[in-house]
Formats: structure tokens, sequence, C-alpha cells
């Protein structure tokens, strides 16, 4: 290489191998690089469904009658509805709703088939959660068939001169808690769980593999304390700083998007304690984990991806696969969304939100006791 006479084949040679020791002696980093793209595409491949089908659903059957069944196979069969229960009362489903057990509420009044034989055009109510506009709103698009095709099996003979009507029946959707279906009051409330996950796992990701870089962990494991008052000790300042941020976002969500706040102010912010709690408590565990402050900051963004891609926020919670479900349901992020839009949008109280708040309290109680349990009492 007469045009580089400075550059050494050899040298080169011994970087490139130096380079490649390294990377086998960090295994946890090689493991990332492997690992996320692999994710990207098991989680964007199979997982991602923006038209969810089988939205589970509550019916109130007050008749009982024949045409009003196969209305209800109809809706069955379009493959957007799976019937979960069935209620007596209106009140049942509004509770249902409320708790976010149910996407959509179907009820066939009294006296349906009655008053349909007598052309009077009888109404069926749908009450949708619009809280999340992309999960309903495809399902709700499927109903203008039902009109005209759910009794072409039952209005012949003698009753085929209903088919005559324009529309033997009406169909009523009422789209709960979002009814101008605007997507800034799902997006908004949501942004408060994801900033927190992102700045709280990060910032407490380095608390003790900073200490271990800068030399300054000799001081802190010389002092009088146990590893508990260590990492609670850690993570109480940024708690503060979690609800600077939370109260930033409440504001600019309220008087810049218009977001209501129906719910209770102050059970959100319990709420948050508790989600902030575990968000920290995740993110000691990593540093107690990691070896180096890269290595905490790769296991944050492999829990921050998951997070954003399986709790709901960008996409349907109910469109995933069952498995994809069964892992977001670990996730603390996925919880407090619901705890958020629901206080925000459906006002909710704590019985309601309690159902989600016991999952964030368990996961930080794990996440603490395994960062307490990695957490060197000695420099080795």
């Amino acid at each position: 290489m007469k045009w580089l006479p400075d550059f050494s084949l050899e040298r080169f040679k011994g970087i490139v191998v130096k380079e490649f020791i390294q990377m086998r002696r960090d295994r946890l980093t090689f493991a990332m690089m492997l690992g996320i793209p692999l994710m990207q595409l098991i989680l964007f491949g199979f997982a991602i469904n923006v038209n969810p089908k089988h939205l589970p659903t509550d019916v109130i059957m007050a008749d009982n009658g024949p045409q009003g069944r196969s209305i209800l196979y109809a809706f069955k069969n379009t493959s957007y509805f799976d019937f979960i229960r069935l209620l007596k009362t209106e009140d049942e489903g509004r509770a249902a709703l409320d708790r976010g057990d149910v996407i959509f509420v179907i009820n066939i009044p009294e006296n349906f088939s009655r008053d349909l034989l007598r052309g009077d055009h009888p109404t069926i109510l749908v009450e949708a959660d619009a809280t999340d506009p992309v999960a309903t709103g495809y399902a709700l698009s499927s109903l203008g068939t039902l009109l005209t095709t759910a009794l072409q099996n039952d209005l012949k003979g003698p009753l085929a001169y209903l088919k005559g009507m324009d529309g033997p029946y009406n169909l009523q959707v009422h789209a709960l808690y979002n009814p101008e279906v605007n997507t800034q009051y799902n997006i908004v409330p949501g942004l408060m769980g994801v900033i927190l996950t992102m700045t709280m796992i990060m910032i407490t990701g380095l608390a003790i593999t900073r200490e271990r870089e800068r030399g300054t962990m000799e001081n802190l494991l010389s002092m009088p304390t146990r590893p508990l008052e260590v990492l609670v000790g850690k993570i109480t300042p940024y708690i503060l700083v979690g609800y600077v941020q939370l109260g930033l976002i409440l504001v600019m969500a309220h008087f810049l998007f218009g977001v209501p706040i129906l719910g209770s102010i102050w059970l959100l912010l319990a709420a948050a304690f508790v989600f902030i709690a575990a968000n920290l408590a995740m993110g000691i565990m990593f540093s107690t984990i990691a070896q180096n402050q890269l290595q905490a900051m790769q296991m944050a963004f492999f829990v921050f991806l998951p997070s954003i891609l399986l709790s709901g926020y960008l996409f349907p919670f109910r469109g995933m696969p069952i498995w994809a479900q069964a892992i977001g349901e670990i996730l603390p992020l996925t919880h407090f969304l619901r705890i958020a839009r629901g206080i925000l949008l459906k006002g909710n109280g704590l019985v309601d939100v309690a159902q989600d708040l016991w999952p964030i309290a368990l996961f930080a109680v794990v996440a603490l006791t395994i960062g307490v349990k990695r957490y060197r009492k000695t420099l080795d």
C-alpha cells in the first residue's frame, strides 16, 4: 500500500482481533445487538395489528325472539365481536365499559321482535369504548351492512314485505368517553406513562454503574448503610422529578390539547406514585445487573421498546395475539395507560383502577427485591 505508507496491515489486523475479543467478553452487549433486531421483527411482524378483531363484547338481551338472535349472530359473524357475558341491565354494561372489561355492549331492547314485525323500526343500541378510536373504528364501520343482511334469512314468506322497508330496524351507536373520536384524547394521556417510563428507567439505570465507573463506589460501600437503604435513597429524589414531569404534562394536556379531566386528579397522582416507583425500581435493578453504563442503557432500551409496542399506546391492545397480550400485562405501562385514560376520560374511581394498580405495585416490589439481592456490598 504505497499510497498509504503509514498504514500497517498487521496493526489493522491486531485492532480487528482485539475488537472481536472484546465483543466476545461483553456478551450482554452482543446479545443486545442480536436480540433487539429480533425483538423488533417479531413484535412488528406478529404482534402489531391496526385492525383488531374478536373484541370483547357484552350483550343485554331483553328480547329473546328469533330476530334478535339472528342479529346477534350477524354481529358475531363479522369477526369483530366476541360475546363474553349476557347482562341484565344497562348499568351493568356501563360498569363493564368503565372498567375496560369489554369494548362494546350490544343492547337488544324489550319487545324487539314484536315491534319489528309490526314495522315500528325498533332500535338496537351499540355502546363502544371510544377512548382508543383505532380499536373500535373498523368494528363500527362494519355495522353498516347489518341493516340489510342480518335478517335476510328471517324475512321470508309472509315476512318478506319487511324487506321493502328502509331498514326494518335501526342501529344506534354511542361512542362513549370520546364521542368526537379525537385521537389526542387517547395519545396525550398515554404520553404521561411513556415519558415517565423512558426517563425514570434511564436515570436510575445509571445510578450504581455511574458510581462504579467514577470510582466513588468505595465511599458508598464504606458507609454503614444496608442495600435497601442505598437503593431506596437513590430512588427517592427522582420521585419528585417524576411528579414535576407529570404536572407539566397534565397542564399541557388539559389547556393545550383540551383533554378532559373527569375523575379525581388526586387519585391519578396517587396511582402515578406507584407507577413512578415501579419504573425507578426497574432502573435500579438494571443498574445492579449491568457492568457499565452502556449495558444499563441497553437494558433500558430493551424494555422501553416492548413497553411502547405492547402496552396499547400506539396500537390496539386487543388486536395483538394472546401471547403478546400476556407479555403486555407484565409491563407497568400497560396498566398505567388504562388508569390514566380511565380517570381522565371516564371518571373512574379507586374501585375501577384497583385492578390495574396492584400489578404495578407487585412489579415494583419484585424489581426492588431483585435489585437488593443483586446489590454488592463489595467491589468484587
